[in-house]
């Protein structure tokens, strides 16, 4: 399933949105050329989507979840990593 949350995410005189998969990059890869995005929309696990787009990837059948949903969504199919603990500072 193809998931994106709400278009309020400002850069470059724009509001963008997170477009993502549940299951795999191959079928994210597949709805974004439906959409017609450029490859370098993709940002290593989810693309991000102009306003201009945002409604006809819901007619395409993206569903719409909270922005917070989004990387739960990531790390539950395995797309995200989650980071790697920071080294603490020693004492001086």
């Amino acid at each position: 399933m193809i998931y994106l949350d709400l278009p309020r995410w400002p850069a470059h005189g724009r509001l963008w949105s997170h477009l993502v998969s549940d299951v795999a990059l191959a079928e994210l890869h597949a709805f974004a050329e439906l959409l017609g995005l450029p490859g370098r929309a993709f940002d290593g696990d989810h693309y991000d989507l102009p306003a201009s787009h945002f409604q006809t990837a819901v007619w395409l059948g993206a569903q719409l979840v909270p922005s917070r949903e989004i990387v739960t969504l990531l790390y539950a199919a395995g797309l995200r990593r989650r980071p790697a603990p920071r080294p603490r500072p020693r004492p001086r």
